[in-house]
Protein backbone atom coordinates (compact mmCIF):
# COMPACT_ATOMS: atom_id res chain seq x y z
CA UNK A 1 0.00 0.00 0.00
CA UNK A 2 1.05 3.92 -0.77
CA UNK A 3 -0.19 6.64 0.41
CA UNK A 4 0.20 9.42 -2.29
CA UNK A 5 -0.93 13.03 -2.61
CA UNK A 6 -4.36 12.74 -5.08
CA UNK A 7 -3.97 13.36 -8.70
CA UNK A 8 -6.26 14.30 -11.13
CA UNK A 9 -6.58 10.89 -12.72
CA UNK A 10 -7.97 9.33 -9.46
CA UNK A 11 -10.64 11.46 -9.88
CA UNK A 12 -13.13 8.46 -11.95
CA UNK A 13 -11.53 5.65 -9.25
CA UNK A 14 -12.41 8.28 -6.55
CA UNK A 15 -15.95 8.75 -7.87
CA UNK A 16 -16.25 5.07 -7.47
CA UNK A 17 -14.80 4.60 -4.48
CA UNK A 18 -17.37 7.28 -3.28
CA UNK A 19 -20.46 5.41 -3.99
CA UNK A 20 -19.21 2.81 -0.80
CA UNK A 21 -19.75 5.68 1.53
CA UNK A 22 -22.65 6.30 3.66
CA UNK A 23 -24.24 9.20 4.74
CA UNK A 24 -22.57 11.31 7.19
CA UNK A 25 -19.54 11.70 5.21
CA UNK A 26 -19.76 14.60 2.81
CA UNK A 27 -15.78 15.15 2.45
CA UNK A 28 -16.06 12.12 0.02
CA UNK A 29 -19.08 13.17 -2.12
CA UNK A 30 -21.07 11.50 -4.25
CA UNK A 31 -21.03 14.25 -7.32
CA UNK A 32 -18.04 13.63 -9.91
CA UNK A 33 -17.84 17.80 -10.38
CA UNK A 34 -17.55 18.11 -6.75
CA UNK A 35 -14.75 15.28 -6.10
CA UNK A 36 -12.80 16.93 -9.22
CA UNK A 37 -13.20 20.54 -7.89
CA UNK A 38 -11.59 19.08 -4.48
CA UNK A 39 -9.19 17.36 -6.60
CA UNK A 40 -7.85 20.76 -7.71
CA UNK A 41 -7.90 22.04 -4.65
CA UNK A 42 -5.85 19.80 -3.55
CA UNK A 43 -3.29 19.62 -5.76
CA UNK A 44 -2.42 23.68 -5.88
CA UNK A 45 -2.04 22.97 -2.48
CA UNK A 46 0.60 20.07 -2.97
CA UNK A 47 1.89 22.26 -5.68
CA UNK A 48 3.10 24.83 -2.63
CA UNK A 49 4.48 24.14 0.48
CA UNK A 50 7.30 26.95 0.71
CA UNK A 51 5.73 27.44 4.50
CA UNK A 52 2.78 29.37 3.31
CA UNK A 53 0.37 30.13 6.15
CA UNK A 54 -2.74 27.73 6.81
CA UNK A 55 -5.72 29.77 4.95
CA UNK A 56 -7.53 26.45 4.58
CA UNK A 57 -5.74 24.82 1.93
CA UNK A 58 -6.97 21.16 1.13
CA UNK A 59 -4.15 18.54 1.12
CA UNK A 60 -6.30 14.98 0.07
CA UNK A 61 -4.43 11.76 -0.25
CA UNK A 62 -5.53 8.25 -1.67
CA UNK A 63 -4.11 4.95 -0.57
CA UNK A 64 -3.38 3.12 -3.63
CA UNK A 65 -2.56 -0.91 -4.13
CA UNK A 66 0.24 -0.49 -5.95
CA UNK A 67 -0.02 -4.30 -7.13
CA UNK A 68 -3.51 -3.69 -8.50
CA UNK A 69 -3.02 0.41 -9.52
CA UNK A 70 -6.29 0.95 -7.50
CA UNK A 71 -7.28 3.91 -5.06
CA UNK A 72 -8.42 1.83 -2.45
CA UNK A 73 -8.85 5.13 0.39
CA UNK A 74 -8.67 8.57 0.83
CA UNK A 75 -8.01 10.80 3.82
CA UNK A 76 -6.94 14.35 4.45
CA UNK A 77 -6.31 17.66 6.03
CA UNK A 78 -7.82 21.19 6.10
CA UNK A 79 -4.42 23.52 6.78
CA UNK A 80 -7.57 25.93 8.91
CA UNK A 81 -11.54 26.27 9.51
CA UNK A 82 -13.15 29.00 10.01
CA UNK A 83 -12.11 32.68 8.38
CA UNK A 84 -14.63 34.31 6.43
CA UNK A 85 -17.21 31.24 6.69
CA UNK A 86 -16.45 30.35 10.54
CA UNK A 87 -16.12 27.22 11.92
CA UNK A 88 -19.79 25.80 13.30
CA UNK A 89 -19.90 23.26 16.76
CA UNK A 90 -22.37 23.28 19.66
CA UNK A 91 -20.72 23.40 23.34
CA UNK A 92 -22.02 20.72 25.47
CA UNK A 93 -22.33 22.45 28.99
CA UNK A 94 -23.83 21.57 32.59
CA UNK A 95 -26.09 24.06 34.53
CA UNK A 96 -27.43 24.26 37.46
CA UNK A 97 -30.83 25.20 38.98
CA UNK A 98 -31.97 25.41 42.28
CA UNK A 99 -34.95 26.03 44.42
CA UNK A 100 -35.28 26.83 47.78
CA UNK A 101 -38.79 27.20 47.60
CA UNK A 102 -39.12 24.07 46.81
CA UNK A 103 -36.15 22.34 48.20
CA UNK A 104 -34.76 20.58 44.89
CA UNK A 105 -31.81 21.15 42.46
CA UNK A 106 -31.88 20.04 38.74
CA UNK A 107 -29.16 19.51 36.29
CA UNK A 108 -29.50 20.32 32.45
CA UNK A 109 -27.60 19.53 29.11
CA UNK A 110 -27.59 22.43 27.62
CA UNK A 111 -26.20 23.18 24.15
CA UNK A 112 -24.12 26.92 22.95
CA UNK A 113 -23.31 27.54 19.80
CA UNK A 114 -19.97 28.40 18.72
CA UNK A 115 -18.52 30.34 15.78
CA UNK A 116 -14.57 30.45 15.36
CA UNK A 117 -13.30 32.61 12.87
CA UNK A 118 -9.65 31.77 13.86
CA UNK A 119 -10.28 28.11 13.63
CA UNK A 120 -7.68 24.86 13.98
CA UNK A 121 -6.54 22.51 11.25
CA UNK A 122 -8.95 19.77 10.48
CA UNK A 123 -8.31 16.05 9.77
CA UNK A 124 -11.20 14.20 7.80
CA UNK A 125 -11.84 12.57 4.64
CA UNK A 126 -10.88 9.26 6.07
CA UNK A 127 -12.43 6.45 4.13
CA UNK A 128 -11.55 2.76 3.09
CA UNK A 129 -12.95 0.38 0.67
CA UNK A 130 -14.74 -1.83 2.28
CA UNK A 131 -12.66 -4.70 0.66
CA UNK A 132 -9.83 -3.57 2.15
CA UNK A 133 -10.80 -2.97 5.64
CA UNK A 134 -8.67 -4.96 8.24
CA UNK A 135 -5.12 -5.93 8.45
CA UNK A 136 -3.78 -2.56 9.69
CA UNK A 137 -4.78 -0.33 6.60
CA UNK A 138 -6.93 1.66 8.15
CA UNK A 139 -4.37 2.32 10.88
CA UNK A 140 -1.44 3.27 8.12
CA UNK A 141 -3.89 5.62 6.01
CA UNK A 142 -5.02 7.53 8.81
CA UNK A 143 -1.69 8.05 10.34
CA UNK A 144 0.07 8.73 7.60
CA UNK A 145 -1.35 12.31 7.07
CA UNK A 146 0.39 12.52 10.80
CA UNK A 147 3.70 12.38 9.24
CA UNK A 148 2.82 15.33 6.66
CA UNK A 149 1.95 17.31 9.83
CA UNK A 150 5.22 16.55 11.32
CA UNK A 151 7.28 17.22 7.39
CA UNK A 152 5.53 20.67 7.64
CA UNK A 153 4.52 21.96 10.14
CA UNK A 154 4.47 25.35 9.33
CA UNK A 155 1.58 24.84 7.15
CA UNK A 156 -0.54 23.93 9.58
CA UNK A 157 -2.31 25.53 12.93
CA UNK A 158 -1.26 24.71 16.70
CA UNK A 159 -4.20 22.81 17.43
CA UNK A 160 -5.63 19.99 15.54
CA UNK A 161 -9.56 18.64 15.37
CA UNK A 162 -11.18 15.63 13.92
CA UNK A 163 -15.18 16.00 13.31
CA UNK A 164 -16.20 12.51 13.80
CA UNK A 165 -18.94 11.18 12.15
CA UNK A 166 -22.18 10.85 14.51
CA UNK A 167 -25.68 8.60 14.50
CA UNK A 168 -26.97 8.58 11.52
CA UNK A 169 -28.49 5.12 9.66
CA UNK A 170 -27.94 3.40 6.32
CA UNK A 171 -31.12 5.56 5.20
CA UNK A 172 -29.64 9.23 6.46
CA UNK A 173 -31.59 9.64 9.26
CA UNK A 174 -30.46 11.10 12.15
CA UNK A 175 -31.99 11.26 15.18
CA UNK A 176 -30.73 14.88 16.50
CA UNK A 177 -31.14 16.00 13.18
CA UNK A 178 -34.48 15.44 13.59
CA UNK A 179 -35.22 16.93 17.00
CA UNK A 180 -33.71 20.01 16.31
CA UNK A 181 -32.01 20.60 13.02
CA UNK A 182 -34.97 19.69 10.71
CA UNK A 183 -37.31 22.28 12.36
CA UNK A 184 -35.14 25.34 11.61
CA UNK A 185 -33.47 24.39 8.31
CA UNK A 186 -36.90 22.54 6.64
CA UNK A 187 -34.70 20.14 5.07
CA UNK A 188 -33.20 16.51 5.58
CA UNK A 189 -30.00 15.67 7.02
CA UNK A 190 -28.48 13.88 3.85
CA UNK A 191 -29.17 17.50 2.16
CA UNK A 192 -28.36 19.63 4.81
CA UNK A 193 -24.80 17.90 5.31
CA UNK A 194 -24.39 18.04 1.53
CA UNK A 195 -25.12 21.35 1.16
CA UNK A 196 -22.89 22.55 4.17
CA UNK A 197 -19.52 21.58 1.77
CA UNK A 198 -20.24 23.70 -0.93
CA UNK A 199 -22.45 26.83 0.82
CA UNK A 200 -22.85 27.47 4.59
CA UNK A 201 -24.51 30.51 4.10
CA UNK A 202 -27.47 28.99 5.20
CA UNK A 203 -26.44 28.00 8.19
CA UNK A 204 -25.78 31.39 9.48
CA UNK A 205 -28.88 32.10 8.38
CA UNK A 206 -30.88 29.77 10.08
CA UNK A 207 -29.09 28.39 12.79
CA UNK A 208 -30.82 28.47 16.37
CA UNK A 209 -28.71 31.17 18.12
CA UNK A 210 -30.00 30.12 21.70
CA UNK A 211 -29.15 27.65 23.96
CA UNK A 212 -30.88 24.44 23.65
CA UNK A 213 -31.77 22.46 26.76
CA UNK A 214 -31.43 18.76 25.60
CA UNK A 215 -34.28 17.73 27.72
CA UNK A 216 -36.47 18.94 25.60
CA UNK A 217 -35.43 16.73 22.88
CA UNK A 218 -36.12 13.53 22.16
CA UNK A 219 -34.38 10.70 23.95
CA UNK A 220 -33.25 8.90 21.04
CA UNK A 221 -31.40 12.77 20.32
CA UNK A 222 -30.20 13.30 23.54
CA UNK A 223 -28.87 9.58 23.77
CA UNK A 224 -27.11 10.73 20.48
CA UNK A 225 -25.43 13.72 21.60
CA UNK A 226 -21.01 12.78 21.27
CA UNK A 227 -21.33 9.60 19.80
CA UNK A 228 -20.30 7.96 16.80
CA UNK A 229 -21.71 5.95 14.27
CA UNK A 230 -20.89 1.92 14.35
CA UNK A 231 -18.61 1.97 11.81
CA UNK A 232 -16.22 5.07 13.36
CA UNK A 233 -15.89 3.51 16.55
CA UNK A 234 -12.22 1.98 15.44
CA UNK A 235 -11.29 5.66 13.72
CA UNK A 236 -12.33 7.55 17.05
CA UNK A 237 -10.23 4.89 19.32
CA UNK A 238 -7.58 5.17 16.88
CA UNK A 239 -7.13 9.10 17.35
CA UNK A 240 -7.48 8.47 21.25
CA UNK A 241 -4.84 6.54 20.95
CA UNK A 242 -3.12 8.63 19.07
CA UNK A 243 -3.49 11.38 22.31
CA UNK A 244 -6.78 12.99 20.70
CA UNK A 245 -9.50 13.72 23.38
CA UNK A 246 -13.11 15.00 23.52
CA UNK A 247 -13.76 18.85 25.23
CA UNK A 248 -17.62 18.60 25.17
CA UNK A 249 -18.02 20.53 21.54
CA UNK A 250 -20.14 18.52 19.22
CA UNK A 251 -21.43 18.64 15.08
CA UNK A 252 -24.13 20.90 14.78
CA UNK A 253 -26.40 18.95 12.34
CA UNK A 254 -25.61 14.99 13.80
CA UNK A 255 -24.40 15.88 17.34
CA UNK A 256 -20.84 13.66 16.68
CA UNK A 257 -18.15 14.29 19.21
CA UNK A 258 -15.33 16.81 17.65
CA UNK A 259 -12.07 15.47 19.00
CA UNK A 260 -8.93 17.81 20.32
CA UNK A 261 -5.05 17.37 19.82
CA UNK A 262 -2.25 19.55 20.07
CA UNK A 263 -0.22 19.11 16.71
CA UNK A 264 3.16 18.40 17.98
CA UNK A 265 1.55 15.85 20.94
CA UNK A 266 0.16 13.47 18.10
CA UNK A 267 1.73 10.60 19.26
CA UNK A 268 3.50 9.55 16.12
CA UNK A 269 4.30 13.43 14.92
CA UNK A 270 6.37 13.69 18.44
CA UNK A 271 7.40 10.46 17.74
CA UNK A 272 8.78 10.99 14.36
CA UNK A 273 12.53 11.08 13.24
CA UNK A 274 14.47 12.12 10.11
CA UNK A 275 17.64 9.87 9.35
CA UNK A 276 18.73 8.45 6.13
CA UNK A 277 18.45 4.83 4.70
CA UNK A 278 21.70 2.83 5.41
CA UNK A 279 20.80 -0.01 4.50
CA UNK A 280 17.55 -2.43 2.79
CA UNK A 281 16.88 -5.81 3.07
CA UNK A 282 14.37 -8.50 2.88
CA UNK A 283 14.37 -8.90 6.72
CA UNK A 284 15.62 -5.93 8.79
CA UNK A 285 17.19 -7.73 11.82
CA UNK A 286 15.29 -6.52 15.24
CA UNK A 287 12.74 -4.47 12.62
CA UNK A 288 9.22 -3.30 14.08
CA UNK A 289 6.09 -2.14 12.09
CA UNK A 290 6.90 1.31 10.94
CA UNK A 291 5.63 4.33 8.66
CA UNK A 292 8.45 5.51 6.50
CA UNK A 293 7.47 9.24 4.27
CA UNK A 294 9.51 10.76 1.87
CA UNK A 295 11.28 14.20 2.68
CA UNK A 296 11.44 15.39 -0.52
CA UNK A 297 8.59 16.35 -3.16
CA UNK A 298 6.23 14.36 -3.64
CA UNK A 299 5.33 13.63 -0.41
CA UNK A 300 4.64 9.91 0.00
CA UNK A 301 4.09 6.81 2.73
CA UNK A 302 4.53 2.83 3.00
CA UNK A 303 4.60 1.11 6.03
CA UNK A 304 6.80 -2.39 6.79
CA UNK A 305 9.41 -3.54 9.12
CA UNK A 306 12.58 -0.64 10.01
CA UNK A 307 15.26 -1.21 12.14
CA UNK A 308 16.89 1.72 13.69
CA UNK A 309 20.71 2.03 13.93
CA UNK A 310 23.20 4.45 15.08
CA UNK A 311 23.64 5.93 12.07
CA UNK A 312 20.53 5.85 10.07
CA UNK A 313 17.54 2.96 9.29
CA UNK A 314 17.46 -0.19 8.00
CA UNK A 315 14.18 -0.83 5.93
CA UNK A 316 12.59 -4.06 3.88
CA UNK A 317 13.05 -3.44 -0.01
CA UNK A 318 9.06 -3.28 -0.24
CA UNK A 319 9.39 0.45 1.37
CA UNK A 320 11.91 1.41 -0.88
CA UNK A 321 10.52 0.28 -3.86
CA UNK A 322 6.93 2.10 -3.16
CA UNK A 323 9.24 5.25 -2.06
CA UNK A 324 11.45 5.01 -5.00
CA UNK A 325 14.29 5.50 -2.80
CA UNK A 326 18.12 4.46 -2.31
CA UNK A 327 20.68 3.75 0.34
CA UNK A 328 21.22 7.67 1.42
CA UNK A 329 18.03 9.00 0.78
CA UNK A 330 16.39 10.88 3.95
CA UNK A 331 12.92 9.67 5.03
CA UNK A 332 10.87 10.58 8.55
CA UNK A 333 9.55 7.24 10.29
CA UNK A 334 7.44 6.62 13.07
CA UNK A 335 6.48 3.63 14.68
CA UNK A 336 2.98 2.21 13.09
CA UNK A 337 1.98 1.62 17.49
CA UNK A 338 3.34 3.35 20.43
CA UNK A 339 5.11 1.05 22.42
CA UNK A 340 2.46 1.55 25.37
CA UNK A 341 -0.50 0.38 22.71
CA UNK A 342 -2.01 -2.93 22.77
CA UNK A 343 -2.68 -4.74 19.98
CA UNK A 344 -5.55 -3.91 18.30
Amino acid sequence: MLIRPVEERDVDQLYELAQHTLYGLTTLPKDRALLAKRVRQSSKAFADLNDADPQGQLYLFVMEDVSLAKVVGTCGIVSKVGGFKPFYAFRLATEIQESKTLGSRHEHRVLHLLKNHDGPTEIGSLFLHPEFRGGGNGRVLSLSRFLFLAQYPKLFEHEVIAEMRGVVDQEGNSPFWEALGAHFFGIDFPNADMLSLINKDFIEELIPRHPVYLDLLSPEAQAAVAEVHTNTVPARRLLESEGFHYEDQVDIFEAGPVLHCVRDQIRIVRESKVLPVTAIENSPPSGIPMLVATTTVPFQVSGGLVAELDEGICIVKSIAKDLNIEVGAQVRFAPLKSASTAPT
